[in-house]
């Protein structure tokens, strides 16, 4: 993969349909995340959203917390003192930038997907991103799914966050089950990563 020099990113610059991906510091969740997968230039992001301007607004589309919702570009980026990554759909793929976020605005309201199953009804942040995209790629996967796991890399016992997790929700660990996150979108040829949002 070619590494470009990372430099800033004004947020007028910011383009609807441009992705950033954040490293959220949420705790032992979040450190599992990017333990995972590591992301571009190997960093590690446990979130992501999409960028929508409104009316000289800027915007994310994202999943996190009870759901699918809008949240105001200033405060997204205030969650985390780390940098924040943009991501550019590349040139001959920007056509489907209208429909992946008309599909990601209809999702608002729809709850989190704390079971981390793909097709449930319910969307975590890269879930969300992912079928954004194959929707307005008239139902083709855009991103790939991988399957998942819940163990640290080499490891064969699954993180203790996890382990607590799913048993709260009275449900097995789906390891090896499709699905997709932050670092692995971030690792796609179909994005150009611009650099840090300024």
């Amino acid at each position: 993969m070619v590494q470009i020099n990372a430099h800033a990113i004004r947020k007028d610059e910011l383009k609807t349909g441009d992705l950033i991906f954040q490293n959220l510091d949420c705790g032992p969740m979040c450190d599992a995340i990017e333990a995972v997968t590591k992301g571009y230039n190997n960093k590690p992001f446990s979130h992501m959203g999409m960028v929508y301007i409104l009316q000289d607004n800027i915007f994310i589309i994202e999943s996190i917390g009870a759901g699918v919702q809008l949240t105001p570009l200033e405060r997204f980026i205030s969650r985390t003192k780390h940098a924040h990554w943009v991501g550019r759909i590349r040139n001959k793929y920007q056509h489907l930038i209208p429909k992946a976020t008309g599909f990601a605005l209809m999702c608002e309201g729809m709850p989190y997907d704390d079971e981390f199953l793909y097709g449930n009804g319910k969307y975590y942040c890269s879930e969300l991103i992912y079928d954004a995209f194959k929707a307005a790629n008239n139902g083709k996967p855009f991103f790939e799914l991988k399957p998942m796991t819940f163990k640290a890399p080499g490891a064969y016992d699954y993180f203790p966050v996890w382990q607590q997790h799913f048993l709260k929700l009275d449900m097995p660990i789906p390891e090896g089950a499709l699905g997709c996150n932050p670092g692995g979108i971030s690792l796609s040829k179909k994005i150009q990563m611009l650099g840090l949002l300024e």
